[in-house]
């Protein structure tokens, strides 16, 4: 088994449930919104205004990055659907533009379903 922990754009969560969704991965967690930033120094729509000299984009200008509102997306799936995961939320979530997010693919060594005691694969239904 592989818990699959995305990190996506707030506006791309109902294109991702969707697009899970037809490819049979229905079940999934996510979590409201969270803050983060990757390794970029600022965002490019606030770069962008500040090429057209738009007040609102410096008022966004300060010494540091600011963290940007993004949504946590949790999938378990067993070994053999964690590409077709993978490969899904990516084709979801990329646009040409810096902060997509980011995929952590990490072995989840069992799985129990609370109801019924019932373990492994057969609970990620």
């Amino acid at each position: 088994m592989k818990l699959i922990m995305a990190i996506i754009r707030i506006n791309k969560m109902n294109e991702t449930k969707m697009a899970l969704s037809a490819v049979g991965l229905p079940s999934m967690t996510a979590t409201g919104k969270v803050f983060g930033r990757g390794k970029g120094l600022w965002d490019a729509k606030v770069l962008e205004g500040i090429k057209k000299d738009l007040p609102e984009a410096m008022a966004h200008l300060s010494k540091e990055p600011r963290l940007r509102p993004q949504r946590v997306v949790t999938i378990v799936v067993p070994d053999d659907k964690a590409s077709l995961a993978v490969n899904t939320i990516i084709e979801a979530n990329q646009t040409p533009e810096p902060g997509d997010g980011k995929i952590f693919v990490i072995p989840a060594y069992e799985s129990i379903r609370v109801r019924t005691g019932e373990t492994g694969d057969s609970t990620l239904d």
